[in-house]
């Protein structure tokens, strides 16, 4: 692919081996690897990573695309595709990750303190009650939208557009992102299943909660 340097394995053990040495900025995994598949390369890579991965499969059922976003992947690709869309993956995926603030709002050195959270823009790090919680460049970059609007509803639609760079068009299945919302109610609520800061707006998508003692510093 042009403008990037590419390493490819054979097997699922070997892209474990080739990842811990070669150090990729973004991980492309086939669901169907032998030795070892692309989910169990991509739940391995997610105990020590926040690498961004998308994942290629050939399963039609919908079920199966979801299990990598479960299993902590940010995006996948449907066989058969283009070379130039998933090009165009990598593209957005990569951008996305960059330190970039989606608001205007926030400084790019500013450091979001909201309830129990205090998330940093410049850092790209979240703390809740003073402790490290480790996201992924695409979950950070989704809970950085939501926070920087608190209060304000976004639907899947316009969450896909801003954190995805995808219109609906191209990319119709909304699921990824009810998966990585809740990948993030996972690591951030101290109940996911009755969240009280990244809520869902019936009909609409979700939100996150407005705490007024929110502030930037």
């Amino acid at each position: 692919m042009i403008g990037y340097e590419v390493v490819s394995a054979s097997d699922g053990e070997e892209a474990l081996n080739m990842f811990r040495t070669e150090y990729p900025n973004l991980v492309v995994l086939d669901v169907m690897m032998p030795k070892l598949d692309g989910y169990g390369v991509c739940q391995e890579l997610r105990k020590e990573s926040d690498v961004p991965i998308i994942m290629l499969t050939a399963l039609g059922d919908v079920s199966d695309r979801i299990t990598g976003l479960e299993l902590g992947a940010d995006d996948y690709v449907v066989k058969p595709f283009s070379p130039k869309e998933l090009e165009a993956r990598i593209r957005a995926v990569l951008r996305r990750i960059e330190k970039i603030t989606v608001s205007a709002s926030i400084p790019s050195s500013g450091i979001i303190n909201i309830g129990f959270l205090k998330v940093d823009t410049n850092k790209r790090q979240v703390y809740k009650n003073n402790e490290r919680v480790r996201l992924t460049g695409m979950e950070f970059s989704l809970l950085e939208l939501l926070v920087s609007r608190a209060g304000d509803a976004f639907s899947r639609a316009a969450i896909l557009k801003e954190v995805w760079g995808y219109t609906p068009e191209r990319h119709v299945d909304t699921r990824v992102v009810d998966v990585h919302i809740s990948r993030l109610r996972a690591k951030l609520e101290d109940d996911p299943s009755n969240p009280d800061l990244i809520l869902t707006a019936r009909g609409t998508g979700y939100l996150f909660q407005k705490i007024t003692e929110s502030r930037v510093v």
